[in-house]
């Protein structure tokens, strides 16, 4: 409907990153885990039933054009787009929070993946401004802390994670929702000027690296390298949960920070490399990124991964796959005929 004009956001990204993919060969149509809407049942394992109600229209006999405008309202706050306050709220529900809701429901699919095949990848999520009851800069579910709680509560053998988080801004909303939760290590890289600056969520923070406006590539990884073997040597963690935005890119409107393409591409490889000699599961999502060439760098990233063998073991996770895993990819379609892993 033209509104993503409104916002620095490319909401094609994460198709672009799947048809990049195609192009290289690396991925095919009927060896992608689609991802599932997550339902209310679900969403309640984190937000509070007032929150979700913020995010609906309340039908009422009386003063339904009121509640229309009011619970509009909140998606518009927490989306940045002002006129989506003016939109119906089916309007909103269906082009806005949907969508918003299948990339939440990949990324709880994403984090059973992982744990059954060593890593996966949801080329999409992130959304860690996101808190159990209250939603922010673009985030209006809190899918980190939802695939952490279904894998803590359901999964077998699960019940610890490190959360890595290196989008450009602070993840205050896992923070939040982990604050007092010592089966939880948070390691967080961020421009310290920037959105949030959220000093109560930085309480959570198990390893804190504060950016500078600019920061380049041989500072950045070499702290990125620093911290993320500090992290897991620190902390044994079941699970990594990598927050991979790409809004650390040099021009990026909103990141203030300077890092190369080929800077990203490295810095995700230090990443796996670390979990992954560990043998520890990793479920990366894509979160932020403004600038339209952040596609072809996550594609670019993905595929350096596949060249370097860290998606060894398997080449599927709620958007990727390959024909050796055709089985698995149909057996996962089954298990997450509903997202509650029953």
């Amino acid at each position: 409907m033209g509104l993503e004009k409104l916002h620095p956001f490319d909401a094609g990204k994460w198709g672009k990153v799947i048809n990049f993919l195609k192009e290289e060969k690396l991925i095919a149509d009927d060896l992608i885990v689609q991802a599932r809407e997550a339902t209310d049942e679900d969403l309640l394992v984190v937000h509070t039933r007032r929150y979700l109600n913020k995010l609906k229209v309340l039908y009422l006999f009386m003063c339904v054009s009121s509640k229309l405008s009011r619970w509009s309202f909140v998606v518009a706050t927490i989306t940045e787009i002002p006129p989506v306050a003016f939109l119906p709220n089916f309007v909103v529900q269906r082009k806005v929070l949907k969508p918003l809701r299948t990339q939440t429901g990949g990324t709880i699919m994403a984090g059973k993946l992982a744990v059954d095949r060593g890593w996966a990848i949801n080329v999409g999520g992130g959304f860690h401004h996101c808190s159990s009851d209250k939603g922010g800069g673009f985030c209006a579910y809190a899918d980190i802390t939802l695939a952490i709680k279904f894998l803590f509560e359901r999964v077998q053998g699960v019940s610890r994670a490190t959360i890595i988080d290196l989008d450009a801004h602070q993840g205050n909303g896992h923070e939040r929702d982990f604050m007092d939760d010592p089966r939880v290590y948070i390691m967080d890289a961020y421009n310290r000027y920037i959105y949030p600056g959220d000093g109560f969520a930085k309480r959570a923070i198990k390893r804190r690296v504060e950016l500078e406006w600019g920061t380049e590539d041989a500072e950045y990884l070499q702290k990125v390298q620093t911290h993320v073997e500090g992290a897991l040597n620190e902390f044994q963690p079941d699970i990594v949960v990598y927050n991979a935005g790409t809004d650390v890119l040099d021009g990026d409107p909103l990141g203030g920070l300077a890092i190369s393409p080929q800077g990203i591409v490295k810095r995700d490889e230090v990443v796996f490399r670390a979990a992954r000699s560990r043998g520890v599961p990793v479920l990366m999502v894509t979160s932020g990124g403004y600038q339209k060439r952040t596609a072809r760098i996550i594609a670019d990233s993905i595929l350096n991964l596949h060249g370097l063998g860290l998606l060894a073991g398997g080449q599927a996770a709620c958007a990727l796959g390959s024909p050796s895993l055709d089985q698995m990819v149909r057996d996962s379609a089954k298990d997450f005929s509903n997202l509650s892993l029953q």
